[in-house]
Formats: structure tokens, sequence, C-alpha cells
């Protein structure tokens, strides 16, 4: 994979960790390589939610611009209900919601459901953070269903627990472990977990197998493990993890 989507991986992660500055640094990296517009586009969208809950809304201005100009002549579903979900990011106080809306009108229309649930989840948390609990589980409640469906382990838990924030009681996961990787460790141990070796996980990650070693060594000891097949059995739900292509 080419630097810049190793870098919007990471940003990913750390945004569904709610690891923002993590999120930001890498996401910046990605944006690096402006000919890769695919992989450039996917870590701006990451540097605008990063920027945003980082407190740095002039990076995440600049990113908007940008993603608006990189996305301008599409006409898709997809990339107006990116660029909505983005827009509503940036956008300050009541004039926020028109744009969390169009988002999850134009995304529910993709079959992208990964898309639609970050616009419910983002579109939740706005509503509790302006007091509007009721609505605000509506949406939160519909992010984790997705995102539980799909496996995708930290984006369910950042649901969870805005979920928990408005009074809502919802089902403990069975994964907490998986909370105690960093976004490389889950990354390589997801690979590791489906197969992979470390030379090829290296060539992956654009690291040498040496350092691939060392990373799962350190998981294996987060996770009270001593090999692959454990690893397995031990993260059945990172295995199965979507990741942006």
């Amino acid at each position: 994979m080419h630097p810049s989507g190793v870098d919007g991986r990471l940003a990913w992660l750390s945004n569904g960790q709610c690891r923002y500055q993590e999120a930001l640094s890498a996401a910046e990296q990605g944006c690096q390589y402006p000919d890769e517009l695919g992989l450039g586009t996917w870590s701006v969208v990451e540097l605008v939610e990063a920027a945003v809950r980082s407190g740095r809304m002039d990076k995440a201005t600049a990113a908007f611009g940008r993603l608006v100009e990189a996305t301008e002549g599409s006409a898709t579903d997809w990339s107006r209900g990116i660029v909505a979900r983005c827009r509503a990011l940036v956008t300050e106080g009541a004039d926020a919601e028109p744009s969390y809306r169009d988002a999850i009108e134009r995304l529910g229309r993709t079959g992208v459901p990964m898309e639609l649930a970050r616009a419910h989840l983002l579109y939740g948390e706005w509503l509790r953070r302006v007091g509007r609990r009721v609505d605000a589980r509506r949406e939160l409640r519909a992010a984790y269903e997705i995102f539980d469906a799909l496996s995708v382990v930290w984006f369910a838990e950042r649901a969870e627990r805005e979920l928990l924030a408005t009074g809502e009681i919802v089902r403990k996961r069975s994964v907490d472990t998986l909370r105690k990787l960093t976004p490389q460790e889950a990354e390589i141990a997801q690979l590791a977990g489906t197969g992979y070796t470390n030379p090829e996980i290296g060539h992956k990650l654009f690291i040498s197998a040496r350092t691939v070693d060392w990373h799962l060594r350190k998981v294996f000891t987060k996770l009270d493990i001593t090999s692959r097949r454990q690893l397995r059995e031990a993260l059945p739900l990172l295995a199965r993890v979507p990741v942006p292509a």
C-alpha cells in the first residue's frame, strides 16, 4: 500500500479510538501525497474530524477547503455526502444541523454503511452536546448498531460511550482487551491474525520484519497470549474489521 494509504488507515483507527492528536498527525502525513487522489482524499476526510476534535479549526477549515476542491467534479451521493458530513463538522451552532441531515440522507443511498454510521455518530455527538439527548440517542443507537454489525470495534465503543452519556443502557461488548492496543499494534495484530507473515506485514506497512516482531511481542504481552493461533482466537472482531482500501 502507498504510504498515504497507511497514514490514512492509522488516522481512521485513531479517530475511532478518540486519539485525535495521533489521528491528526497521521492524516497530515497522508495529505502529503496530493497525486494519490483517492488515498489523499481519504486522509483529508480524517484530517477534518481529527482537527475539529483537537481544537484546530484552522487546520479543519483548510482541510475542508481541499476536500471541496478535490470533489467538486463529482456529483455522486458518496462524495456529496462526505462533503456534507465534513461541512457540518466545521460549521458552528445550529447551522450545522442541515449538513448532518444532508449527509445521512445522501450516504444512506450509497450502500456504504460505514460512512453512514459515521454520519449518525457525528450527528448524535453534536445533538448530545447541544442538550438534545432524546434525539441524540436515536442517532447514536443507529450508529452503534451499524458499527456493531460490521464489527468495527473502536467506532462501536465510541458510539457506546456517547449513548451511555445520554443515559442509555447499552449491551456491553466482550472485546475490552482490544482497547489496550495502539493503532499500529492493532493493525499488525489484524494482519498477523489473518495469516500474514512478519515479512509480508512489514512489506505492507513499510516497516522491517524485526519491527513487526517487536510490535507482536507487545501485542502478545498486552493480551496475555503466546501464539498466533491464540491471537486469532483472542481477536475475533478485529480479524473482521473492514479497513477501507
